[in-house]
């Protein structure tokens, strides 16, 4: 078996929402359970018999999309329209993953996975009397540099109001497709009322954050799995104080580049299998790099917005008994997806195979089943654990 193809990823895709993959990514914002619904397992076949019906199935819609799109330019439609067209066609195939994206999408997607967007350095969520309010602003951006505060309420976006529209929305608008475009934000602040204009910049992500908790263990936060995310996650465990237990919360992770789901898990183990996968009917095996740090006690919390490539690393490290996982299920994406060129220059990212852990369990539509369930009180849970698991020799 090989190593992973290099454009493999298991992000979420945008038929769920216009530009939920990437809002996720930016935004950190997860509608958990958006698609819901019990989905037929693929136990009864063996991974051979399963990976080729994989294949067959992909080809089907690349052609359906291919052709759509084809019909559509030969018709004198829009780039917007006939990729709309190949969407269609993707849709009726049955690819519950599958999804297109224009040119400039597609970019925006690719900018996402890089661990990069361009924006203003914003995050807002939706107040109990509907109001859109930031919610974070990240430190030395456009915002920031603003005298933008958290608190602060977005009235409208270049004279556009945003009362009732959607959050994510919102932070679309804001983000614009180009650093160095301006937008106007009206803002509000208890009485005051005032607009700024805000030069977009190039920001990365920060999709892994790393805390000390009181009790003495590491908390490291991965949100999604964008380049240099696995880095991240090694790194922080490289750091941690010798005798402290580690904490990898995967809750809300929306999933991204398997080669960085990869790494992360190789932060934990000394080589070994991570996950197999099939790819067209052939069948592939992830091997966690050599290293990774053996003895710590590690618990990962979960979620049901943890997916795909964060579903990956949690079930390595609980088939491997690496790791206890705390939480509740996750969400069961278990496909892998790849991009395919359309005539229009359109991307088709179309479902090529599915993942198993490393003791063969199938992920998709099933997901993974904690060791000890917990939801509110989910890190209080883990810290106990760790210290029932006490401290490497």
């Amino acid at each position: 078996m090989s190593g992973p193809d290099p454009l493999l990823r298991t992000s979420r895709p945008r038929r769920y929402g216009r530009g939920a993959a990437l809002t996720l990514i930016f935004a950190s914002v997860l509608a958990a359970g958006a698609a819901t619904g019990s989905w037929p397992g693929d136990g009864r076949k063996s991974p051979e018999e399963h990976g080729n019906s994989v294949a067959a199935a992909h080809e089907e819609p690349l052609e359906d999309a291919t052709r759509a799109a084809r019909e559509a330019m030969s018709d004198g439609k829009s780039q917007q329209e006939s990729a709309q067209a190949a969407e269609e066609a993707v849709s009726r195939s049955g690819d519950r993953w599958g999804a297109v994206y224009s040119p400039g999408e597609y970019e925006e997607f690719e900018q996402a996975l890089d661990g990069t967007y361009t924006g203003v350095g914003l995050r807002a969520k939706r107040t109990a009397d509907g109001a859109v309010e930031v919610s974070k602003v990240r430190e030395r951006s456009p915002a920031q540099l603003a005298g933008i505060r958290e608190g602060d309420r977005i009235a409208a976006v270049d004279g556009r109001p945003v009362s009732g529209r959607p959050v994510t929305e919102v932070l679309t608008l804001l983000r614009g497709e180009h650093a160095g475009t301006s937008v106007r934000v009206g803002l509000q602040r208890g009485t005051r009322a005032w607009s700024e204009t805000l030069r977009r910049a190039n920001l990365s992500t920060e999709s892994v954050t790393v805390a000390h908790l009181p009790s003495g263990p590491v908390l490291i936060k991965a949100t999604a799995f964008t380049k240099g995310s696995g880095a991240q996650v090694r790194r922080a465990v490289r750091e941690a104080p010798a005798r402290a237990g580690v904490v990898l919360d995967l809750r809300g992770n929306s999933g991204g580049l398997v080669t960085e789901a990869v790494t992360a898990a190789s932060a934990f183990l000394d080589g070994g299998l991570v996950a197999t996968y099939d790819v067209r009917g052939r069948q592939r095996a992830l091997h966690a790099e050599r290293g990774g740090d053996t003895s710590r006690p590690v618990v990962v919390l979960v979620d049901s917005g943890t997916m795909s490539a964060a579903e990956l690393v949690t079930g390595a490290l609980q088939d491997r008994g690496r790791a206890v996982v705390v939480g509740t299920r996750t969400f069961g994406k278990g496909s892998v997806q790849m991009p395919s060129r359309l005539p229009d220059g359109s991307v088709a990212e179309l479902t090529v195979g599915h993942y198993r852990t490393p003791s063969g369990r199938g992920v998709d539509g099933r997901g993974i089943t904690p060791d000890l369930e917990a939801d509110e009180r989910a890190l209080p849970r883990a810290e106990t654990v760790l210290s029932g698991l006490g401290s490497p020799s």
